[in-house]
């Protein structure tokens, strides 16, 4: 292997093994359940019985790089445990490990006060409460994130905020409590980058309003509970604004570098999952006379999943051995090329799937819409191809530029 795993993560990626065999698995068709039951705005009994019992092995928490919270693993030792609890939309959460929880621990662990860490920190690595992030809006392309128009406005001791977000992932969850908020201080500024801040809004502030919940194809609350929140002279204490006025664009660089390579990680296990049940069902089931896995066009469907992921693995390893090593702003163009990589090949080995599946793979029978969702949704989270492509150009055609 290019990127070995030491034996810490080999002893790790065996206890996580283990885990999803004896709880994660048996307890999925309960999990989807419950989320179409119950909807959005509860929480899931599945999940809050297995949070303990991932706690109580060590699995949590995994995340957190240079941390005396977690596990202090590295970016490219995280990978293939990550890998792992993608394999399945229950797996996050019961081991701490869901979006957008990580980003925004890690951004109240690395710009938060020491009071930040412990009325909203602390919890949240406690699994007791969970958080949003508010920063894409329905009335702009919120694709360039500084199209964004909400307000953030200095009146005293206090901030004022007014604006409307869509696709804030968490907030029908009765226990989400903490809003990261991404909106403009300054619109006015010559440097475009500078006009945006961050700012943390407890969500029982006056004036927050979770309008909806958002289906993703068709889905509340899996693959994540995308929500419509609005923001109404809310105000809250100066000392909320992180880092200070004109860092917000600095910190979602920062914020979503992780993000987006924690993304490509699941979705690497969740293509692997896709793939085996792929392989069984073509096994299983004859057309024509033969086993479907005897058709040629199966047989050249499965090569091609498993060659693209082997190279998108190899991608996503090297982008975390970049951050590692160089740091998450040099490794820019290696978390795009990623994030444009691994959706597209996993939105395309799910098809294949769907297909090998027939009629049955569009009902939600085998997991594998709920696959898809999640995979098309991520072709435009935390920025959409058409972005990342056009940066990593930029970053091709500058080598050329004294040419």
């Amino acid at each position: 292997m290019l990127y070995p795993m030491s034996p810490k993560v080999v002893e790790l990626k065996r206890r996580l093994d283990s885990f999803m065999d004896r709880h994660i698995y048996p307890n999925e068709e309960r999990f989807y359940r419950e989320a179409e039951e119950l909807g959005p705005w509860k929480v899931y009994p599945v999940v809050e019985e297995l949070k303990p019992l991932a706690r109580a092995e060590g699995l949590w928490n995994l995340f957190l790089p240079d941390s005396s919270h977690g596990a202090g693993l590295t970016n490219l030792e995280y990978a293939p445990l990550c890998e792992v609890m993608g394999r399945s939309h229950l797996a996050p959460e019961v081991f701490n490990c869901s979006a957008p929880d990580t980003g925004n621990m890690e951004v109240l662990e690395r710009y938060g006060t020491k009071e930040d860490k412990e009325r909203w920190l602390k919890p949240l690595l406690a699994g007791e409460i969970r958080s949003c992030f508010a920063m894409t809006e329905p009335a702009v392309a919120s694709s360039d994130a500084t199209n964004i128009e909400s307000s953030i406005v200095r009146e005293g001791d206090h901030y004022v905020i007014n604006g409307r977000k869509w696709y804030t992932t968490n907030a029908t969850d009765p226990r989400c409590k903490i809003c990261i908020f991404m909106g403009k201080t300054d619109p006015d500024n010559a440097d475009r980058h500078k006009q945006q801040s961050m700012i943390l809004v407890p969500m029982d502030t006056a004036g927050v309003e979770v309008k909806r919940a958002l289906p993703v194809f068709g889905f509340y609350g899996v693959p994540d509970r995308a929500s419509e929140v609005v923001f109404t002279n809310v105000r809250v204490p100066k000392e909320n604004m992180l880092l200070g006025e004109g860092r917000g664009f600095e910190i979602a660089q920062g914020r979503l570098g992780p993000g987006r390579i924690h993304h490509c990680m699941r979705l690497i296990g969740l293509s692997e999952r896709t793939l085996e049940k792929m392989c069984r069902r073509v096994r299983s089931r004859v057309a024509f006379g033969k086993p479907v896995s005897e058709q040629t066009v199966t047989q050249e469907r499965i090569a091609e999943a498993r060659i693209m992921i082997e190279q998108a693995r190899l991608l996503t390893l090297n982008a975390a051995y970049a951050m590692d090593t160089v740091g998450n702003k040099v490794a820019t163009a290696e978390i795009a090329m990623i994030k444009v990589a691994v959706p597209n090949m996993a939105c395309q080995i799910i098809d294949w799937a769907i297909q090998a599946h027939g009629g049955g793979g569009t009902s939600n029978d085998f997991g594998l819409t709920q696959a898809y969702a999640t995979a098309r949704l991520l072709r435009l989270a935390d920025g959409p191809d058409e972005g990342h492509r056009n940066q990593i150009a930029r970053f091709e055609l500058k080598k050329y530029s004294n040419a």
